[in-house]
């Protein structure tokens, strides 16, 4: 998105974000900074987008409890949205580490290496499967 577009779109998820606050007493869980915590406003987002295809989009057969499951949805995220840090003021999330090329390395050692990725795939139930495949061609 470009920038303007996506200042559009911020505008738009914040109109939403203050009703969804309001309508369904989220006050305490949503901060007012949520817009600053970048994985709150990636949930509010998928929020967001949900609630449009649920309630404004086409009723899909199947789906006669889509609300509900919307409803759901958003107290399941509920405490991944509240911020202890930010009750009083906003508090600024911890910065990333510094990028390390020595575990870059270590992945790709890992990758070109490790049994996990360059040996042939292994049902877990191969026993199982080879005796139910004997039961039903028994020897003559």
């Amino acid at each position: 998105m470009s920038p303007p577009e996506r200042r559009a779109r911020l505008r738009e998820l914040r109109t939403w974000v203050e009703w969804l606050r309001h309508t369904a007493e989220l006050h305490n869980e949503i901060p007012p900074c949520w817009y600053r915590h970048r994985w709150v406003r990636e949930m509010l987002t998928a929020l967001y987008l949900g609630w449009l295809r649920t309630y404004e989009g086409e009723k899909t057969p199947g789906r006669e409890l889509a609300e509900a499951e919307w409803i759901n949805t958003v107290h399941a995220f509920k405490p991944h949205m509240k911020l202890p840090a930010c009750v009083s003021s906003h508090q600024e999330p911890p910065l990333p580490p510094p990028s390390n090329p020595a575990a870059d390395e270590e992945w790709e050692l890992y990758l070109a290496t490790s049994a996990d990725t360059t040996e042939a795939a292994k049902h877990p139930a191969e026993a199982e499967v080879r005796r139910m495949a004997a039961e039903l061609d028994p020897p003559l």
